[in-house]
């Protein structure tokens, strides 16, 4: 399984309330959540952002509450991977939970810059840098958290067993 695309770039503490407003809480559709990702950090990111596009940020992406509308915004807006140098737990979760690919790599997280196409091999964690030909060792997904994020989520994984 792998991911490509070109890259927004944040930095650190990225919270839910960026990621998507609390002004647009009172939706759980996934397209209307989509429309109103990162527009307090990024005005130009729901215009920009292609499916199969990437977030690159630095520490502690996803910090804040524990809302699952973050994740679901991102994925909805067409985001295949978010890489960081470190997430909130409750983030990290969320995302696993909505079948949201998310990797920590510090290396990848400094190294790669806004508009670089990255790929991300999910199966062996290589992140490669494509515009700078550069790589980074990421974690693996584990088989199971694969197979959680190949049916789109926890509760399409269970349902499907």
């Amino acid at each position: 399984m792998k991911a490509c695309g070109n890259v927004f770039k944040y930095g650190d503490n990225v919270d839910t309330d960026v990621i998507i407003p609390a002004r647009y809480l009172n939706s759980s559709d996934p397209k209307e959540l989509a429309q109103h990702c990162m527009e307090d950090i990024d005005k130009e990111f729901v215009r920009n952002v292609k499916k199969g596009d990437l977030i690159v940020a630095d520490k502690n992406f996803g910090c804040g509450s524990s809302r699952e509308h973050a994740p679901i915004a991102i994925k909805a807006a067409g985001v295949s991977c978010v890489i960081a140098e470190t997430f909130a737990r409750i983030f990290y979760r969320n995302a696993i939970n909505i079948g949201l690919p998310i990797i920590e790599c510090p290396q990848a997280a400094s190294g790669i810059e806004a508009g670089d196409e990255v790929e991300v091999d999910f199966d062996t964690g290589m992140i490669t840098d494509k515009t700078k030909g550069t790589t980074f060792q990421g974690q693996p997904f584990p088989e199971f958290m694969q197979k959680i994020i190949r049916a789109e989520g926890l509760v399409n994984y269970i349902n499907q067993k």
